[in-house]
């Protein structure tokens, strides 16, 4: 009987996509002589989100909790998640359900007593980057603020304020308000919502 396979993909950013995931572990099933079942995926989704903002994987969990499939196939493990908690939960789920578990890049599989322990040692590899990238994040707005630089939204004086509001008022769009002024139109915007508020 072939194995049942499910593959779970994810990219980070709507720029990417997750074609080149599902042919190499296409290949690789085909290799292993695995019936690929089911593909779920999530484009454009971090792996910090939980469960509920991912549909992708949690129609992978529902199809592990019915035991769909035998194994569930990724790319890496950070596709998975960037948690250890989840990622250790969700080792828990499968193994509940004798499902198991292939990880393309560091070549781990949970069916072998090494490639469990692998796992949750490259769950915690995973959550140690994520909380490195946070402390370089912090790190370098606080370098910015001691060095007295402005953070977030530029602030637009009354002055440009005043001028967005006469372009607009002569029927100008926001575009091209925008543009003659040489400022965003995010910033338009808001001063257009301003005057509709100060108006009613």
């Amino acid at each position: 009987m072939l194995k049942r396979i499910a593959l779970y993909l994810r990219v980070s950013t709507t720029e990417q996509n997750v074609e080149n995931q599902q042919r190499e572990l296409e290949a690789v099933a085909e290799r292993h002589g695995w019936n690929v079942v089911a593909i779920f995926s999530d484009a454009g989704i971090s792996g910090s989100k939980g469960r509920d903002k991912r549909p992708g994987y949690d129609r992978l969990c529902r199809g592990v909790a019915r035991r769909e499939f035998d194994q569930v196939a990724a790319w890496s493990v950070d596709r998975l998640g960037r948690s250890l908690q989840e990622l250790v939960a969700f080792l828990g789920e499968l193994h509940a359900k004798s499902v198991d578990l292939y990880l393309h890049q560091q070549g781990i599989d949970t069916g072998t007593p090494a490639g469990k322990a692998m796992f949750q040692m490259m769950g915690v590899f995973a959550e140690f980057e994520r909380a490195m990238i946070v402390e370089r994040v912090k790190a370098g707005l606080a370098r910015a603020r001691s060095q007295g630089k402005r953070l977030g939204r530029r602030r637009v004086s009354g002055e440009v304020v005043d001028r967005i509001r006469e372009q607009l008022t002569t029927g100008a769009g926001v575009l091209k308000t925008a543009k003659a002024l040489g400022v965003g139109t995010g910033t338009v915007h808001r001063v257009k919502r301003s005057m509709t508020a100060t108006a009613s």
